[in-house]
């Protein structure tokens, strides 16, 4: 049986994970959960799964966890379950934990600081926060061959490449192939992008997830810090990472040999499958995690390339890998706080690519000389991208 630590337990990923560990009770165990202001759905999961540890980031849903199970100001456990508050705590539980994988789910840069606890404490991480590859790559790599960890990427793409590298000899491999399903608006005319609503860019064709990452995908940013993590995962320069969108999604990507040979994972849509293979590598995979694919119904499959004047993000996310330095993080940053100004009907969807190029025109020649200069440099971006669209910090 695998103990595992679910750091992000109440989003999308996370819950798709609590539901297979549901559903393989005899494979997993939950040895920690980790959320950051829902603290209704943590209520409800430790009481379901009985975790030895149990986090919220944020202290004032904390007091609220507190009072749903019944507990004083004063208590730190429940049952069995100890509770802890705050980054700080938060780290060192990953670290201290008996968890043998870690399931980073957090979205968004504040996932960082989990991975980088798992990393440097030698914990096997299935990895579905890219954000710390694309601001933190070479930091979070650097603690994970210091201490023995690995990282098995849960992100369907890059799962799909894994499981395809699988035997192959790295001087046989040319490139990786990332597919993206184009998102809602993969037809849209760009004249019409600017009346593109909140409510219409959440609504993903393929895949039930997040608000930010469905943003993400509405603007194929996603797959801009898909290919910064590809660089990170597979250690392979731009030029080495190709990305193609294919709307039916069955083909998760792809790897292309020297000897003209292109390698592919299909399955259905679903998360549950990179989700199992990432808990239970590198032993044997989960009998059924997901529904299997029917070929017949599939009937055809269509590849298109990308629009870089309307989805401007890919090829901007291979400069910043050819640039270096912090070029990567500031892009990022910068569009953390964009998805947010458009969740806030502050900007309009078109808005968040200007930000982006407006950001990385302003910092993206800054390089930096280690976490703490790095999270500065982020922390600037963030700053000045709030300023530029009237959002007031928290």
């Amino acid at each position: 049986m695998r103990r595992v630590a679910v750091v992000g337990s109440t989003g999308s990923i996370g819950q798709s994970a609590l539901e297979l560990i549901r559903e393989n009770r005899r494979e997993f165990s939950v040895e920690l959960l980790v959320a950051g202001r829902q603290w209704e759905a943590l209520a409800r999961s430790i009481v379901e799964f009985r975790p030895s540890v149990a986090g919220l980031s944020d202290r004032a849903s904390f007091e609220k966890l507190q009072s749903e199970l019944g507990l004083s100001a004063l208590a730190t456990s429940f049952e069995g379950t100890r509770l802890v508050c705050g980054e700080s705590e938060i780290c060192v539980a990953i670290a201290e934990s008996k968890a043998s994988v870690v399931l980073a789910a957090v979205v968004g840069m504040a996932g960082l600081p989990g991975v980088l606890a798992a990393a440097r404490a030698g914990k096997s991480i299935a990895l579905a926060n890219k954000e710390s590859l694309v601001v933190a790559g070479g930091i979070v790599l650097e603690a994970v061959r210091a201490s023995g960890a690995h990282i098995v990427p849960v992100d369907s793409e890059h799962s799909a490449i894994f499981q395809c590298l699988q035997g192959v000899k790295r001087e046989d491999l040319e490139s990786v192939i990332l597919t993206s399903s184009g998102g809602p608006f993969r037809t849209t005319p760009a004249t019409q992008f600017d009346s593109i609503t909140v409510e219409k860019a959440l609504k993903h064709p393929k895949w039930s997830m997040g608000a930010k990452i469905s943003i993400d995908s509405a603007t194929m940013m996603n797959k801009a810090l898909e290919v910064i993590e590809a660089h990170w995962l597979f250690d392979l320069p731009p030029q080495g990472i190709e990305v193609v969108v294919h709307p039916e999604h069955i083909i998760h990507s792809l790897i292309r040999l020297r000897d003209g040979s292109v390698l592919a994972q299909l399955s259905v849509p679903d998360m549950k499958g990179p989700i199992g293979f990432g808990l239970t590598y590198p032993e044997r995979r989960l009998r059924v995690a997901m529904p299997h694919l029917d070929l017949y119904k599939v009937a055809q499959m269509n590849f298109e390339q990308v629009d870089d004047d309307r989805f401007p993000g890919v090829s901007r996310a291979k400069e910043c890998l050819r640039v270096g330095g912090g070029a990567s993080a500031v892009m990022n940053s910068a569009n953390e706080v964009a998805v947010e100004a458009f969740l806030q009907k502050k900007i309009p969807l078109t808005g968040i690519n200007r930000l982006i190029g407006d950001a990385l025109h302003s910092f993206g020649g800054i390089g930096y000389s280690g976490l703490e200069d790095l999270l500065g440099l982020c922390s600037s971006v963030t700053d000045w991208a709030r300023q530029r669209v009237g959002i007031v910090p928290k």
